[in-house]
């Protein structure tokens, strides 16, 4: 079998991976000069933070996929976040978030006396339901209705109440509301609003405390140049600035892609890595089901070079308005920038010295934002970062705005141009009806050898649940060539 990859995010790379090592060949597209999708390096000023993903979660799954792949987990410098992470509440509260246990009890005692014996009811409870879990909603796929109706799937959805959201499941544990919001907020990292994602991604609060958080020395984007020496020898072709205009089929079948420039490249298979809404975009005279997908949440990013360091401060933290519930309703349902917003920063220098020149620090803050749409970014997006910016700087980075030596911004409208779906950050919102089975599949219609991966397909977003992905595609396409 040969097969084709439209993109190179994650997803792509990491089949690549996974199908070279059984002797396959294989093309990689890609419009950009650069590999990884949205896993790349924001240049500028003189340094360099990551662009995009900054949190590594489930790190078992990340390595040993890529052990499977043929790359030893000796090759990915990974170092744990001790604590997880702090949240700064308005009122002055500052929790540390820790994977220790006990470490946990005692700061909750400190903070939350209260809600101690909730948290330990919460791990105790999702323990087993993260075991069921991973292997009935990640490592499965779902091409058939039947395989996800399964007496222990529903029994299972029932347990992390599917049917309400993560928002009302945390309150089910802590009495706290600050406590709901501390296991409740992580649905951001995918693109969902808490009280709208279902109780099935209760499971990530959950991961963090078992699992950990932990940091790629050098950043994430550094995963993709060890992924890409590994596929250049491998004799992978890695077709760079070239844009891919339309796939071409043939009696139902597909058949290869077509180039920018016309040019025509036959192969046996395609699989598309782009957010799965523009799939039709490039099949024009195919009719694919017709769907309207709800996009993820956009962000707003902040890049920062800056001339001093912070010695107290943890690599990740979370800054949270009064309310944060009413910020993300104002985002999530008004579709507009929220006047009290939560955002999250990224401060690397906290674990990695050499991140940014000795003695100077890079940061990265991201605020929920809404897609494009409803805001005029141009006259907008100034105020938001200023607010944004004073706020960082009184609650936690005394002295920022005079040390900013470098600045870059992002907006939900650049990540639109980057042909990220309505400008969202994450592929299609985490919803109830575009989760699981109601998600795009791997294999997206009838057309024979098309198929699909990354943040918009089933498992969903998140580097390592797209690389889960990835390998369920892998393992289907080996599959189906021994039959």
């Amino acid at each position: 079998m040969e097969v084709a990859f439209v993109g190179s995010g994650i997803g792509s790379l990491t089949a690549a991976l996974l199908l070279t090592k059984q002797g396959k060949k294989v093309t990689i597209y890609e419009r950009k000069n650069d590999l990884g999708g949205r896993l790349a390096y924001q240049e500028g000023g003189g340094y360099r933070i990551d662009q995009g993903p900054t949190m590594v979660l489930l790190p078992e799954m990340l390595l040993g996929i890529l052990e499977e792949a043929g790359i030893d987990r000796s090759r990915i410098p990974l170092i744990e976040c001790d604590p997880l992470y702090r949240i700064h509440y308005a009122d002055g509260t500052v929790l540390h978030k820790w994977r220790n246990r006990q470490k946990q009890v005692e700061e909750l005692n400190r903070r939350f006396p209260e809600d101690v014996e909730g948290f330990n009811r919460y791990m105790r409870d999702m323990e087993d339901a993260f075991i069921q879990g991973r292997a009935a909603f990640l490592e499965k796929a779902f091409l058939r209705k039947r395989d996800f109706y399964t007496l222990r799937n529903v029994s299972l959805l029932t347990k992390l109440k599917a049917y309400s959201n993560v928002r009302a499941f945390a309150a089910r544990y802590f009495r706290s509301e600050k406590l709901q919001d501390a296991f409740s907020l992580q649905t951001l990292y995918i693109g969902g609003a808490p009280f709208q994602s279902p109780g099935l991604y209760t499971l990530l609060p959950y991961a963090e405390h078992a699992f950990g958080i932990w940091y790629v020395k050098g950043g994430y984007a550094r995963l993709v140049s060890i992924l890409e020496a590994e596929l250049e020898k491998r004799g992978v072709a890695l077709r760079k600035s070239t844009s891919i205009e339309g796939i071409m089929t043939e009696k139902g079948r597909c058949i290869g892609v077509k180039t920018a420039d016309e040019a025509e490249y036959r192969h046996e298979a395609v699989v598309f890595n782009g957010d799965f809404p523009h799939l039709g975009k490039l099949l024009p005279k195919v009719k694919l089901p017709s769907r309207t997908y709800k996009p993820s949440s956009g962000t707003v990013l902040i890049y920062l070079g800056l001339q001093k360091r912070w010695p107290q401060a943890a690599a990740h933290q979370f800054f949270l308005p009064e309310d944060l519930t009413r910020g993300l309703k104002e985002i999530f349902r008004k579709g507009q920038l929220p006047e009290d917003p939560s955002f999250y920063v990224f401060y690397p220098c906290a674990i990695d010295d050499d991140a940014a020149p000795p003695g100077e620090s890079v940061m990265y803050i991201l605020a929920p934002a809404p897609p494009v749409g409803s805001v005029d970014w141009e006259a907008e997006l100034p105020a938001f970062v200023d607010h944004v910016l004073h706020e960082a700087e009184k609650r936690g980075f005394p002295g920022l705005k005079e040390a900013m030596k470098w600045k870059e911004v992002r907006s939900p409208q650049d990540a639109e141009a980057d042909g990220l779906y309505q400008g969202g950050s994450f592929g299609i919102a985490p919803t109830l009806d575009q989760s699981a089975l109601f998600r795009p599949q791997m294999v997206p219609s009838r057309i024979e050898g098309l198929y699909a991966v990354g943040a918009s397909i089933h498992p969903g977003g998140g580097i390592p649940i797209v690389m889960q992905g990835a390998k369920l595609l892998a393992n289907y396409l080996l599959n189906e060539e021994e039959e």
